[in-house]
């Protein structure tokens, strides 16, 4: 019946050329390990960059233990910071994010979506001060959320939609902070295919011809 939607894997996601050059930095390092032989990884990289979706790239890291391209990634003690005053403060698409951000936002709003993010840890810390505003989280749709260190007061509401199981090859975030008259809000993607067209929601429309 035209019009009906199907399910879709996140191993059949489209990757973004960040993605790949991603898993690319992650072989070059395993090849400095001596996890690779040169052939093996001229032969990876090759099919890294003509990979069209996450199954294609993940298959070219499953064995291969617990790597992560931390590579110009900032160092631990600096943190990245995104504050927003009475204002809103956005990320989206193949921004870096390091292992640690923290965010703070009184009457704002503060709204990342991590779904294309060049993830430079395999576990990223996310620590919230949030008063009388919005933080709002947008995780790839593999990924697990601890939020047991988070605490809400003065009416503030906490949000966790979607999986909370970790995956094999889910990256992690661990959330810490206070939520105060706001709200922190996680939730994660979901897919629909009509044909060659892909529909995300929240909204986002991909073309697969």
């Amino acid at each position: 019946m035209a019009g009906v939607t199907e399910p879709i894997s996140p191993r059949d996601l489209r990757v973004s050329d960040a993605e790949r050059s991603h898993v690319v930095g992650v072989l070059q390092k395993a090849t400095g390990r001596g996890l690779l032989s040169l052939d093996e990884f001229t032969e990876r990289t090759d099919r890294a960059l003509a990979a069209r979706t996450r199954g294609e790239l993940n298959v070219l890291l499953v064995d291969l233990p617990g790597l992560v391209n931390a590579e110009n990634a900032p160092a631990p003690s600096a943190p990245l910071e995104l504050r927003a005053r009475m204002s809103s403060v956005r990320r989206e698409g193949a921004w870096e994010v390091p292992a640690e951000l923290r965010l703070t936002t009184y009457a704002g709003s503060i709204d990342l979506d991590f779904t294309e993010a060049v993830l430079l840890s395999p576990t990223t810390h996310v620590h919230v001060d949030v008063k009388a505003a919005n933080v709002t989280l947008l995780l790839p749709d593999n990924s697990p959320c601890d939020l047991r260190d988070v605490e809400s007061s003065v009416g503030g509401r906490i949000t966790d939609r979607g999986i909370k199981v970790p995956t094999a090859d889910g990256p992690r975030f661990r959330l810490t902070g206070t939520v105060r008259a706001g709200s922190l809000t996680i939730h994660r993607p979901t897919y629909a295919r009509f044909g060659p067209l892909t529909l995300r929601k929240p909204w986002k429309v991909t073309w697969n011809g």
